[in-house]
């Protein structure tokens, strides 16, 4: 009996490890997606055109 027990706990470690393992793929994929979107948009940045301020600059008087 004590011999199959250790089988089995074994087993589950085992699993629990593999469980872990995934995890820890999935969550590292997730940061460097991340961090390879943020990259991206940091270089991005100085490609796009120059754009307004603010599209209401009517609304208010001047003030000097």
């Amino acid at each position: 009996m004590p011999e199959k027990a250790t089988r089995e706990n074994e087993m589950f470690e085992y699993e629990i490890a593999t469980a872990r393992r995934a995890d820890l793929i999935r969550e590292a994929d997730r940061y460097r997606a991340v961090r390879e979107a943020k990259k991206a948009a940091r270089s991005s940045r100085s490609q796009e055109s120059e754009r307004t301020v603010s599209r209401h600059r009517g609304l208010f008087t001047r003030a000097a």
